[in-house]
């Protein structure tokens, strides 16, 4: 498939989880048919985004091979990716001033659909929305979508000031444009949160374009 035009808006890719359920470790940096999923999400987002930036706790050095910049969350206590949404737009704010518009995306899926920002972009534009977020099968993607950076003052205080953890929570405050996306010949926003998703993430590379 040919890779979209470079859009002007920057990728954030979340990879500040701990990974319980996979014995901890960074999910990313597990192989799927011999890549590891970070290195898929970038590939198919790159195209997509005028830069990408990486969102994970702990110490940087360990993504240094992906030639990304390494933000972590400025808010105590792996509150989750509500977190890393703000960190990346903070990034965003001081590295890349009038940018309006920032791309969020969890980097343990390795199926991203490659017109991912195109459609999030139509879609907020069509219905005059504040946020667009990605769905598939019935269910809303929170953590992938479209986010302003002046929202990141309001993202702040809804974490720091109003204890909110859960994304659908805060985009409940928004008007929304979702985006569905189909589930053949895969769900493009599968996510390998468990060794068994490992094992179909490989089956589901074989259908990957």
């Amino acid at each position: 498939m040919t890779a979209m035009t470079t859009t002007p808006i920057p990728g954030v890719l979340l990879a500040g989880g701990l990974a319980q359920r996979m014995g901890g470790g960074d999910k990313p940096m597990r192989l799927v048919d011999g890549r590891t999923i970070l290195e898929r999400v970038m590939e198919r987002l790159a195209p997509q985004c005028s830069r990408l930036i990486l969102n994970a706790n702990g110490d940087p050095a360990r993504f240094t091979s992906t030639g990304l910049p390494v933000v972590a969350d400025s808010v105590d206590g792996f509150p989750g990716p509500l977190a890393g949404i703000l960190a990346g737009l903070d990034w965003v704010a001081s590295y890349m001033p009038g940018t309006q518009w920032m791309l969020s995306a969890a980097a343990d899926c390795p199926f991203l659909p490659r017109d991912l920002v195109a459609r999030l972009v139509a879609a907020r534009t069509a219905e005059h929305s504040e946020l667009a977020l990605a769905a598939s099968g019935g269910q809303i993607h929170p953590v992938i979508g479209l986010w302003p950076v002046g929202l990141r003052t309001d993202l702040r205080r809804a974490l720091v000031t109003d204890d909110i953890r859960k994304v659908t929570r805060f985009t409940a405050r928004y008007a929304v444009a979702t985006v569905t996306w189909p589930l053949v010949p895969l769900d493009p926003f599968f996510n390998a949160n468990t060794a068994d998703d490992l094992a179909e993430a490989e089956r589901l590379a074989a259908l990957d374009d």
